[in-house]
């Protein structure tokens, strides 16, 4: 087994591997710690990585002191989740170890016989990760330098001669990621096979004991509708769809998918289908399989392509039967950069300065399915969770956030979203998020923590950010207060992404080019797309936000304390420099983002 490793001139097999990209780490790295390989103490290895500003002293004390009540943990371990740039403290370490550091590129995965031989949980429990043929061995890439003994077994389990560089941990989790995702499904179900021998006999009532349920088990030896109940939820998140919708019908069943927040024909099964996978999906969500006059919500854990997700289920008795709505919650969703979220420059950093405010409440308003939540938990995850004591009060806790103390509200038993703020009120935080304020009593407890010394982040259900002034107003906070506590407003709408893979220039038609005139967006900018199999022929791959900040001045708070009609007030906030939802439409228009199409649709109520 040898460490060093040159690459030059290799066959571009397997992981397509480059050096490390970023600024160069090495120039005030000690010579000395490169002299004798695996010769380097945590001490001095410390010293370099802070003077290759790979790791601030801040960072570096607070991995010390989880290490001293933290017996057993590896130092860079600990290392590697406090920094953001895992790149340059890996490139450091790997210079101090006289090996070389790699960045994966997960675009192609060829090396799939040596992955299953280690094991997807091997790879990821020990920090390996097989990379591609070099020569008569094996590429192997490593998180840790100094862990021969797992790169011995490694070498054992492969039967060949092992090369090592050094990667990040996230690039091996993510590289295992889009195996599993690529061989979850690899043999297709035929559907038809599954539906000619269902019959409602099939549904075994039994108690699950496992807290989630395993899609990928549960699939062999199974009755029909087990089967088909997990290919419709295997198929739903192969395509990316945010919820299902299976809806019964006189004389068949209608399955859909809601994709980029589009609902698509899935598939019909036959009616006689309806109750046996209703029964299926109620015992999942360990719900009563024989009440069918009532509504129900529950909720199902399972692990869908290797990662573990949260399926939120409803039930409505319709004329024909039940119909069943699953949202998926995906952690994946959420774990958006603001900077990904389609704010301009201008507004991304006023909205950054937004939540670094001691105090104050930020409104982000919307319909339902808006991306709001995004919004909000991606703030969340921007601020510094070690200084700040964060908390939320949702209903429900859809994801669960690492730092983040979350409250779940209970209505049935007064544990209501102004209960729950009381009690956070209690607990010293420095940011409160409201998951919605719904009521007087609520927003008033919400003005009153921002006016003494919190940041309370919520959301609120209105067509444009003018509009939640006079809808606090309309819920009883009196207009003084609003205009003193509120800091700012963001309202949103969620667009299709023209697809990258089918993208053309798309001359418009006279009526689109008025309304492109009106905004001042030349007709050569505009863009669509011809629809192909990677976007299942919409033209559309993705979405993307439109956003529409309202920043409070002297002028506006003034204004707010006169109880203003939301017509005057939007008038004044557009004088003052607002852009709309409309124009920051039209601006991505410009970028060839999106169209015009899918601009009007959604912002048809906030022109």
């Amino acid at each position: 087994m040898e460490q060093d490793v040159n690459t030059q001139g290799e066959p571009e097999t397997g992981i397509a591997l480059r050096s490390y990209s970023g600024a160069d780490p090495f120039k005030s790295v000690p010579a000395v710690l490169g002299g004798e390989r695996f010769a380097f103490t945590q001490e001095r290895l410390s010293e370099a990585l802070l003077q290759a500003n790979a790791i601030t002293a801040e960072q570096l004390s607070s991995a010390t002191q989880v290490i001293a009540r933290s017996p057993g943990r590896r130092f860079m371990d600990v290392v590697l989740e406090k920094v953001d740039d895992q790149a340059a403290v890996q490139a450091v370490v790997a210079h101090c170890a006289a090996m070389r550091f790699e960045e994966l590129d997960f675009d192609k995965i060829e090396s799939v016989k040596q992955l299953e031989a280690l094991g997807a949980d091997f790879c990821l429990k020990h920090g390996v990760i097989p990379i591609r043929p070099y020569g008569s061995r094996l590429l192997l890439g490593v998180v840790h330098a100094d862990d021969l003994i797992i790169v011995d077994e490694a070498q054992v389990k492969l039967g060949q001669s092992i090369k090592t560089v050094l990667v990040t941990p996230d690039d091996i989790a993510a590289t295992i990621d889009m195996y599993r995702e690529g061989s979850a499904v690899s043999e297709e179900i035929a559907v038809d096979e599954i539906i000619g021998d269902i019959d409602e006999d099939d549904v075994e009532i039994v108690e699950n004991e496992e807290e989630d349920l395993d899609l990928d088990k549960d699939q062999a030896g199974s009755s029909p509708v087990i089967r088909f109940v997990n290919y419709l939820i295997y198929n739903a998140v192969k395509e990316g769809a945010s919820d299902i919708h299976i809806e019964p019908q006189e004389k068949k069943l209608q399955v859909r998918y809601r994709i980029d927040g589009v609902l698509f024909d899935a598939m019909n099964p036959p009616g006689h289908m309806k109750n046996a996978i209703v029964s299926r999906l109620k015992i999942m969500a360990n719900l009563d399989i024989a009440e069918r006059r009532i509504p129900q919500d529950g909720r199902i854990r399972a692990m869908v392509h290797g990662r573990k997700l949260d399926l939120r289920m409803s039930t409505l008795p319709m004329v024909s039967g039940e119909k069943v709505v699953l949202r998926i919650l995906d952690t994946r969703s959420i774990q958006v950069n603001l900077d990904d979220l389609g704010m301009s420059e201008d507004m991304l950093q006023m909205w950054k300065h937004q939540i670094k405010q001691p105090h104050g409440i930020v409104l982000v308003t919307g319909p339902t399915g808006s991306g709001k939540t995004t919004t909000l938990y991606s703030s969340l995850n921007q601020m510094d969770r070690q200084k700040l004591n964060i908390s939320t009060v949702e209903d429900p806790v859809e994801y669960h956030l690492g730092g983040i103390n979350q409250t779940q509200t209970h209505e049935s038993i007064g544990m209501s979203f102004a209960g729950a703020l009381r009690a956070l009120l209690r607990q010293d935080p420095d940011v409160i998020m409201v998951g919605e304020i719904r009521d007087g009593e609520t927003s008033k407890i919400a003005i009153q923590a921002s006016l003494t010394g919190h940041l309370v982040l919520s959301t609120l259900h209105t067509n444009d950010a003018p509009s939640a002034v006079t809808r606090l107003i309309n819920i009883g906070v009196e207009p003084y207060l609003i205009g003193t506590a509120l800091n700012a407003v963001v309202a949103q709408r969620l667009v299709r992404k023209i697809c990258d893979h089918c993208k053309e220039q798309a001359p418009p038609d006279d009526h689109i080019a008025e309304h492109l005139a009106m905004q001042g967006v030349a007709i050569d900018q505009v863009w669509g797309g011809k629809g192909c199999d990677k976007c299942r022929n919409t033209g559309y791959s993705g979405r993307v936000g439109l956003y529409e900040m309202l920043l409070l001045n002297d002028q506006l708070r003034d204004r707010i304390a006169g109880n203003p009609n939301v017509t005057e007030f939007r008038r004044m906030c557009i004088e003052g420099g607002m852009v709309t939802l409309r124009q920051d439409g039209f601006q991505k228009v410009a970028k060839g983002q999106t169209t015009v199409d899918e601009v009007l649709r959604v912002t048809e109520a906030s022109v």
